[in-house]
């Protein structure tokens, strides 16, 4: 199966943006990122942008300090080229990115906020966003994020200068990021690693964030590469050691997706996909093969009885991430 493969599109909720159901993510994209696991060359990033910009994904997300600002540069890159060559992207395909506090100070003072824009639109070639973002709140906590002369204060400044049609929050801490949305100040969310086959954290605040109507965005449904093959090649989710009881499920629900002849990426990738709450899962992808694999796995056909026996294997919620 190929990028021909018909993904859905949603409106990514009030905003009214078409998103398809898979989202590029680009968090790897850097020189180096030691987190992920994996160098990326530029020719590999580009090539799979441009590969995304012939469809039928139309989101790609990116950050400020994704790969120290690799990842927009070689996203810039891309979208040059491909102008150049008269192939896109197309003018519907959404680039989206966030503000990032300060690599060595940790500030997301004002002035920050304008440099961390100015430095992604640069890199970008764009003169402003459909969506623009902030990164990791929970480095300040939401009563600092909220203050007069803060981080939240100077995004809706940004959009009101027409920077950005919409803004949202982006971050960690399920709980942290049910404040932001009861706001109501927000249009999207993007939450990561907390919504996941053996982890709904998050649940609460998908809900929240889908009655308050805004566009959703579910990142790191492999948890971190674990959900990605099985056998499992790590024992680590979310970046740290997994309990026994987690390892066990996972290793059970990949033995169950094997007896139905369905990879457990799959699995992992269509239960945040076929959530009506969710109206984009981000996939990380660093090929343009990668990234026809995640169309794939997102238009695989997949038995009610395998949900039904995957959700009978999910951890306690002591395993969960729970914050």
């Amino acid at each position: 199966m190929t990028l021909s493969s018909v993904l859905p599109v949603r409106a990514f909720g009030r905003t009214g943006i078409p998103v398809s159901a898979i989202c590029v993510g680009t968090a790897a994209w850097g020189t180096s990122s030691p987190v992920h696991g994996v160098t990326v060359p530029e020719a590999d990033a580009v090539a799979t942008a441009r590969h995304a910009f012939a469809g039928p994904v139309s989101i790609l997300d990116t950050a400020n300090n994704y790969g120290d600002g690799e990842s927009e540069r070689r996203i810039g890159l891309a979208v040059r080229q491909a102008e150049a060559d008269g192939e896109g992207p197309p003018r519907d395909f959404t680039i989206q990115t966030k503000l990032d506090r300060d690599p060595v100070t940790g500030s997301f003072d004002r002035d920050r906020m304008r440099a961390s824009l100015a430095e992604s639109l640069d890199r970008l070639g764009l003169d402003s966003l459909p969506l623009l973002y902030l990164h990791d709140p929970e480095h300040i906590g939401f009563d600092a994020a909220m203050a007069p002369g803060g981080p939240v204060e100077s995004l809706r400044m940004l959009r009101d200068e027409g920077f950005a049609r919409f803004i949202g929050i982006s971050g960690g801490p399920a709980s942290m990021l049910e404040q932001f949305v009861d706001t109501g100040l927000f249009d999207a969310l993007i939450t990561h690693n907390r919504y996941t086959l053996v982890d709904r954290t998050a649940d609460r605040l998908l809900t929240r964030a889908s009655e308050a109507g805004l566009g959703v965005l579910n990142a790191a449904v492999y948890g971190g590469g674990m959900l990605a093959a099985w056998p499992r090649t790590t024992d680590r989710y979310h970046y740290a050691a997994a309990p026994e009881q987690l390892l066990a499920a996972v290793d059970a629900m990949g033995a169950a997706c094997e007896r139905h002849g369905v990879p457990l990426i799959a699995a992992a990738t269509q239960f945040s996909t076929r959530d009506p709450r969710i109206h984009s899962t981000v996939c990380g992808v660093v090929s343009p093969a990668q990234l026809d694999e995640a169309v794939a796995n997102a238009s695989l056909a997949i038995p009610e009885e395998l949900w039904d026996e995957l959700e009978n294997l999910v951890p306690s919620e002591g395993t969960w991430i729970r914050d």
